[in-house]
């Protein structure tokens, strides 16, 4: 804890070096563990939209198989959409859905295991957020007012750090 006549110490930021340029991080000392990863995003929609979405009569098909897989899909690719994250070793990952039509909000959950040196965090975040965009693209011939909400890591386990959940 800082004194009164000492200035509180800045976090070092590891993705980058020491003339502040980016750089990847080494994770070669580092232990491999178990490690696991959620995040949530909603998509706001109309109530006609969520309709169509629960009936399972969208016009582009099935809606959820469509963002299940894609969240899928973007999680085993997050190393080559985000310039600096690693490549890991995913061991699983699940896209939920939850409807709250009284809100005409649908959520989405992407929880993503890992067995590596680095966190999931980034894979969890990169599959709801495609499954997310894959809901807005199958539905936006209804509804292109749609809104993409509230992506965030809602909790994370293993690793250096342990565990963590949002408040």
């Amino acid at each position: 804890m800082p004194t009164a006549r000492s200035k509180p110490s800045k976090p070092r930021l590891s993705h980058l070096d020491q003339r502040g340029q980016a750089r990847m991080v080494e994770i070669k000392d580092k232990p491999i563990t178990a490690r696991v990863a959620i995040a949530r995003a909603q998509v706001r929609m109309q109530p006609q939209t969520m309709r169509v979405l629960r009936s399972g009569k969208a016009p582009k098909g099935d809606v959820f198989a469509a963002a299940r897989l894609a969240g899928i899909q973007a999680a085993k690719r997050t190393p080559e959409l985000i310039p600096l994250c690693h490549s890991i070793v995913l061991t699983g990952s699940e896209i939920a859905f939850k409807a709250r039509p009284r809100e005409g909000l649908l959520e989405i959950e992407a929880r993503v295991h890992a067995l590596d040196r680095t966190g999931a965090e980034m894979e969890a975040l990169t599959a709801a957020a495609v499954a997310a965009l894959t809901i807005y693209d199958m539905l936006k011939a209804i509804d292109r007012g749609m809104t993409i909400e509230r992506l965030g890591l809602e909790e994370k386990h293993g690793g250096k750090t342990g565990s963590w959940k949002r408040g």
